[in-house]
């Protein structure tokens, strides 16, 4: 009974197009020197990024990894953010935005493996790099087995990982590897690294244990191999292209980029490789595309294919997301995560995504991928620009010929005959690489029921559809491909479409063509079964699907996407998006009717065997224009009159970070619970008549600030210091105040009597603690010196009040606003006057509401853009529905467009925008403000 039950949950998983094990019955897995395998059979990893924090919409979690799928991943990569889920020790929430459990369930049911990658530190451009910032207050270095980090990152644990050891493939689940740390180097604190796997091990994690060194062979490669800490399959992270955004063109300073083999009995695990950048020059997303595109694809990620023999991959980033609400670190990005990935930050495919499924799908088809040795190259280039390496498979003799251009730059010429020793004979056939260009050429292969001799065009994938075999193959643009194959006579050769000379000698039918657009040709007899060649160039390719049903696999083209297929009858039913045009699919001769979602297309069958239709175009989609902004000025905290006294005593004389105060008492916000946003001071103090100057220095992380008030007259404002600032531990954050003295205007003093200064602080977030460091992750945020010549000051602080319950500890700062709730949809604005196009210094909130109705069974992603340029003299918040979804300002980034997603846009009723505008002089306001759409396809689900 219970093989029934494991062959039903197989078949099931067939259906649901998922990768064997994924979904299905427990299953073991193991591995060799070659590859990871589930019950025994090998699996090439395809793994991509995803971060489900930095996507706040669980309803699109779904989107995004059918995505992954369908363009050949069979895993995803997750860190799990700690940060995210803690908002203080012992309190932890995995509800809503935040529910894990929802998060695997989708990856099974997007038939994706997952690499679950808890950390506890993850990095991830992200404040703390995923420490909560109330680490910072416990005592003992982070990341190490000091024991006040240890009982809290046992905390952390003991609540994630029963989660995750629940959904392990051993448990019929997605998880097949658990990554313990992150880039730690095992010289640090060995105990540490073997008490994060002593711990997964004994909530049940059973699947094997991983972590990424980074950035090449490190500590744990040799003497540490077998050592406390060490797991069992160590990886490496490898960033070859760096993060020079701004100059696209010059290819990155890491030679080849090839991922080390650490261990003789391990597998080459790719544990981080680069599939997109941050942009430290505020170059744009666009531009890192640019610089980690499809050329740079084709040369590094094939390189690492087969001249070492990978075969576990994981592409950092897949989808980068947003940095919403205080999510950000503060050094190295703004609120745009997109990352240069090849899904954009608005879930719109890129030819980055063209290329990824070119080469995804060739590892899924082309199972001898799985195990090969190195090979002396048996294809030699008559043409000394190209080279080639060569693997091949110990068990069935394939080889994998990788055909690149020596010169990167692409000078020279592009053009030779290779002279093959082929397993089934030697020729000579012609070949094409540019410049940073990569072919991986197959020969020896049995290719479904036929034998490939070889071919110069790339394989992307091949299926059994309708008792013949379906493959498709492609190349560049113009260039000359051949294509060999062995039959036991003479076969029949149609060529369908295209420009195809066949000729048959020996056994071998050889097939020359250029390729150009797509050639069919239809091959019959010879001993074989049929077969339709499909030769394309890439754009071509590009445009084909394959989805798995439960009658056998089905090609796609012409839809922007296809989710997932099944066979019903005579009716071959697609869940995919479409822009309206021409609709192809190849599937079985019982197949007469094509259905995409709940739409029946219209159908003929083609001189291919394929049935040939037509999509509607979406409905236009029409945004209103937003108006009817209504303002209202707030900071009543810098009024000497406000009442502080329900605001936290700042009396602390002793802090555990390693970043002693200039002054007393401690003022750092961490010490007193204020983590994340904005945090305003009250000092009083009895002024003597004598003061000329107030002196203050706060430290806020890259691109932070803060404004002064005295007895409600501003002074002005100065920058915040940085992680440079950061010294050693004897030497405070930027000693020299510097930019921050604040003179005091004639009049403004009350001598005397009580004074009162005012400070906004804007904390863009924690520093990570990438070196382990607590000089780096621990220095403080908020004000680290304040005098008024030698006069004493008391203080009181006051940041977020609390958190909110629905959108995480990351959401809000200690604006009034914000803890009064203006950026809340509810928020009854009617006494706001009309907005002013002059905006005073300090803060001031713009709100208005738009209603939406898009097109019922359509995705058009909505964006809101900031015309004209920003300026460095105000930043703002922007607030949709309650959500704090980005930051804007010409301090903070490049970015002029925001996201904002479904799920926290309401598409089909009212929405709120509020902005919190924070000025450091009197300016005109941001604007002109507009939504717009990223995108437009009809969903047929």
């Amino acid at each position: 009974m219970r093989r029934l039950l494991a062959v039903f949950l197989v078949l099931l998983c067939v259906l649901l197009g998922a990768p064997a094990g994924v979904g299905a019955a427990a299953h073991e897995v193991t591995y060799d020197r070659y590859s990871l395998k589930v019950d025994g059979e090998r699996l090439v990893l395809q793994s991509a990024e995803f971060h489900y924090f930095r996507l706040p919409s669980p309803e699109l979690w779904r989107d995004v990894l059918e995505k992954f799928r369908a363009a050949g991943f069979n895993a995803v990569s997750i860190y799990f953010s700690w940060a995210y889920h803690s908002p203080k020790p012992g309190v932890y929430d995995f509800t809503g935005v935040r529910d894990v459990d929802r998060l695997l369930r989708t990856a099974r049911q997007a038939g994706l493996y997952v690499i679950a990658r808890p950390g506890p530190y993850i990095n991830a451009e992200s404040t703390g790099g995923g420490l909560p910032a109330w680490v910072k207050t416990v005592p003992g270095r982070a990341r190490s087995s000091a024991p006040g980090y240890q009982a809290a990152y046992r905390e952390w644990l003991h609540r994630i990982n029963p989660i995750i050891a629940r959904h392990q493939v051993t448990d019929g689940g997605p998880v097949i590897l658990y990554n313990a740390e992150n880039e730690y180097q095992v010289n640090t604190d060995a105990a540490y690294m073997q008490d994060i796997q002593d711990q997964a091990r004994a909530a049940g994690i059973d699947v094997p244990i991983t972590t990424n060194d980074c950035c090449d062979a490190g500590s744990w490669s040799s003497t540490w191999a077998t050592g406390p800490g060490a797991v069992q399959i160590p990886g490496v992270d490898d960033y070859p292209q760096s993060f020079e955004c701004a100059s696209p063109e010059v290819w990155g300073p890491w030679g080849e980029g090839l991922t080390e083999r650490l261990r003789d009995d391990i597998p080459v695990f790719a544990a981080e490789y680069q599939a997109g950048a941050i942009d430290l020059g505020n170059a744009g997303y666009d531009r890192c595309r640019e610089l980690t595109g499809p050329a740079y694809m084709k040369y590094f990620y094939k390189n690492n294919l087969v001249t070492t023999g990978a075969t576990m991959f994981s592409y950092y980033m897949g989808y980068g997301g947003t940095n919403w609400g205080w999510l950000a670190q503060p050094n190295d990005v703004y609120t745009s995560y997109d990352y240069g990935a090849a899904i954009t930050e608005a879930r719109q495919l890129t030819p980055k995504y063209d290329e990824f499924k070119r080469q995804s799908y060739f590892l899924e088809a082309v199972a001898p991928l799985a195990k090969t040795d190195p090979l002396t190259s048996p294809a030699v280039p008559d043409n000394p620009a190209l080279t080639t390496t060569a693997r091949a498979n110990p068990d069935t003799g394939t080889q994998f010929v990788l055909v690149k251009h020596a010169d990167r730059a692409a000078t020279g010429t592009d053009d030779a005959t290779l002279d093959w020793a082929a397993p089934d004979g030697r020729h000579r056939v012609p070949v094409r690489v540019k410049g940073r260009d990569a072919h991986v050429l197959v020969a020896g292969y049995d290719l479904g029921a036929q034998r490939l001799v070889l071919s110069t065009s790339e394989i992307m994938t091949h299926a059994l559809i309708g008792g013949r075999d379906v493959a498709v193959l492609y190349g560049t643009a113009g260039s000359p491909g051949a294509t060999i194959l062995r039959y036991g006579s003479r076969p029949v050769v149609k060529v369908l479409e295209g420009d195809v000379r066949a000729s048959y000698t020996g056994g071998d039918l050889r097939l020359d063509y250029t390729h150009d657009g797509l050639a069919r040709v239809l091959v019959t007899g010879g001993g074989r079964r049929p077969l339709l060649l499909l030769l394309g160039t890439d754009e071509t390719a590009a445009g084909f699907w394959r989805a798995e049903t439960g009658s056998g696999p089905v090609l796609v083209r012409g839809t922007e996407l296809v989710r997932s297929a099944s066979a019903s009858g005579d009716t071959l039913r697609l869940a995919a998006d479409t822009a309206g045009g021409p609709v192809e699919a190849f599937a079985g001769p019982a197949v007469r009717r094509l259905r995409i979602g709940t739409e029946d297309v219209r159908v003929a069958r083609t001189p291919s065997g394929s049935l040939l239709g037509a999509t509607r175009v979406p409905e236009p989609v029409r945004l209103p224009a937003l108006t009817g902004w209504r303002s209202r000025a707030e900071a009543p905290e810098a009024a000497p009159g406000f009442d502080d006294s329900r605001w936290t005593v700042a009396d602390h004389t002793t802090t555990v970070s390693p970043h002693p105060p200039k002054t007393l008492p401690v003022l750092y916000a961490d010490d007193y619970g204020y983590h994340y946003g904005n945090v305003w001071y009250r000092g009083h103090f009895t002024a003597a008549g004598s003061e000329t100057r107030i002196d203050l220095n706060a430290v806020t992380g890259l691109r932070g600030n803060y404004l002064v008030w005295l007895n409600g007259r501003y002074l002005g404002s100065a920058a915040g210091g940085v992680e440079a600032d950061s010294g050693d531990a004897s030497t405070p954050p930027n000693p020299d105040p510097g930019p921050g003295h604040f003179d005091i205007p004639a009049g403004v003093l009350k001598p005397g009597a009580d004074n009162v200064i005012s400070v906004l602080v804007a904390n863009m977030g924690h520093n990570d603690d990438w070196i382990a460091d607590d000089l780096r992750f621990k220095q403080p945020r908020g004000l680290v010196a304040a005098t008024v010549g030698g006069t004493p000051i008391s203080w009181r602080i006051q940041g977020s009040p609390g958190t909110d319950p629905l959108r995480g500890p990351l959401n809000n700062g200690g604006l009034y606003g914000e803890r009064t709730g203006w950026h809340l949809p509810t928020y009854p604005d009617k006494s706001w006057k009309a907005a002013s196009s002059e905006l005073p210094p300090g803060v001031t909130w713009l709100r208005t509401a738009f209603r939406l109705d898009l097109p019922k069974g359509q995705d058009a992603p909505v964006g809101l853009r900031f015309g004209g340029d920003p300026s460095p003299a105000y930043r703002v918040q922007i607030f949709l529905n309650g959500w704090n979804v980005g930051q804007y300002g010409g301090d903070i980034g490049p970015q002029r467009d925001f996201v904002l997603p479904a799920g926290l846009l309401d598409e089909h009723g009212t929405n709120t925008i509020a902005l919190a505008v924070t000025a450091e002089q009197a300016v005109a306001g941001p604007g002109p403000i507009s939504l717009f759409t990223y995108g437009n396809v009809r969903q047929g689900r």
